[in-house]
């Protein structure tokens, strides 16, 4: 209980990164337990990278956490930090009508065509700290519009509660690639650092593709996984 308390503090940003966790007699007193009860919790979050103990200091939370996103899963950015207890924020950096860049989904998508779309650039940050870019091509015949509040909040809650979109399935593409100029700007990078790219296409019920999406990861903040089961 103690672990999972501290560990949620952590992820909520309630301890950020840098500070010190109360001493070992503080954290007795606030959990009304034994100091040996006390270190088999820190124990605990050394192991799984939270903080780190330092010599006449006490612990201290580093920013070593990897944030889970699940590959098979079509899952909303917003529904993902909800179920995660993340505290998370949206920047919308980008918001205007164009035409879909095919050569960017072709290895995804070999028969898309360049439709009308909505392109949203959106900068995510988890505890403070941007972590993801998105970038999000919405077809205008499917959703005619998306306004800045919906864009800053859940685009996918607008699909599916406002417009009563049926969205079925996905089909998503990996790779590592070198950080651009703008990845460095927006996410904090340095010349020389990479990216964990993942390029989906979202289809509806009907089969109908309507949303072709880039997301752009700091790798030292995100783990992805999958579940595979031998046929």
């Amino acid at each position: 209980m103690i672990y999972q308390d501290l560990k949620a503090k952590i992820n909520e940003g309630i301890y950020r990164t840098n500070d010190l966790l109360p001493s070992e007699s503080g954290l007795c007193d606030l959990y009304d337990a034994s100091r040996d009860t006390i270190r088999k919790a820190l124990s605990r979050l050394r192991e799984e990278g939270y903080i780190q103990s330092q010599k006449g200091k006490g612990s201290i939370v580093i920013n070593r956490q990897r944030y889970v996103f699940p590959v098979s899963d079509v899952i909303s950015y917003k529904e993902l930090a909800t179920r995660r207890h993340i505290s998370t924020h949206t920047t919308v950096i980008k918001d205007k009508i164009t035409k879909l860049p095919i050569s960017d989904f072709a290895s995804v998508d070999p028969t898309a065509k360049a439709i009308p779309v909505t392109k949203l650039v959106r900068v995510r940050e988890v505890n403070g700290e941007p972590v993801i870019i998105d970038i999000d091509y919405v077809s205008t015949d499917v959703v005619p519009g998306i306004s800045h509040e919906v864009a800053a909040d859940s685009i996918y809650r607008y699909f599916e509660e406002e417009l009563h979109l049926s969205i079925a399935y996905a089909k998503k593409e990996i790779t590592v690639e070198p950080a651009t100029d703008s990845d460095q700007e927006l996410l904090h990078l340095k010349a020389g650092d990479v990216v964990v790219v993942v390029k989906s296409v979202t289809s509806l019920e009907d089969t109908t593709t309507f949303q072709y999406t880039e997301s752009r990861h700091r790798p030292d903040r995100f783990r992805f996984q999958d579940f595979a089961r031998r046929l």
